[in-house]
């Protein structure tokens, strides 16, 4: 079901069936450098992360994260954007991840748009942040031009390692 579109994306819920994608996607090598290992080995895997986590918060929250797609290339995901609400923020978080062969084509800056005006317009959020390690120079670099400023460094995780917290206003 597509929620919203931008001018180049079709952005819409994920279903189990997508669980191929989604694994795919959670091993790329940015995705495993960058966001981290889920620990995703097998379709499987990934139809249980997706039942307990992502669709869980559609239920749970009314957003979370969603597949894109490249209206040029409609029923074949490129990457997801989306909206978390984790235990360890105080916030609502804008997050995003792409297949390698389509990052640094701008569909980022174009999905987290998208995503931000369903924030602000649909589910009433007068504030987002986003997390990132210090290392990812191109997610930084991308949330400081939606208007993010970093607010503080944090150590949310298990693996103690200090993120950058990001932070706008709606």
């Amino acid at each position: 079901m597509i929620i919203t579109e931008t001018e180049r994306l079709l952005i819409s819920k994920f279903t189990l069936e997508d669980a191929p994608f989604f694994l795919e996607l959670t091993n790329t090598p940015n995705a495993l450098k960058y966001i981290g290992d889920k620990n995703l080995k097998s379709v499987e895997d990934a139809e249980t992360y997706l039942k307990n986590k992502t669709i869980k918060s559609y239920h749970d929250f009314n957003f979370g994260f969603y597949k894109l797609e490249l209206k040029e290339e409609k029923n074949k995901p490129i990457g997801t954007c989306g909206l978390a609400k984790r235990k360890e923020l105080d916030g609502v978080d804008l997050g995003f991840a792409f297949l390698p062969q389509y990052e640094g084509r701008g569909l980022g800056y174009e999905a987290s748009k998208g995503i931000m005006t369903l924030a602000k317009q649909t589910f009433k959020l007068d504030k987002l942040i986003a997390i990132t390690v210090p290392y990812n120079k191109n997610s930084i670099k991308l949330l400081e031009k939606l208007g993010f400023a970093c607010e503080k460094r944090v150590k949310l995780f298990e693996d103690d390692e200090e993120l950058l917290l990001f932070a706008k206003k709606m």
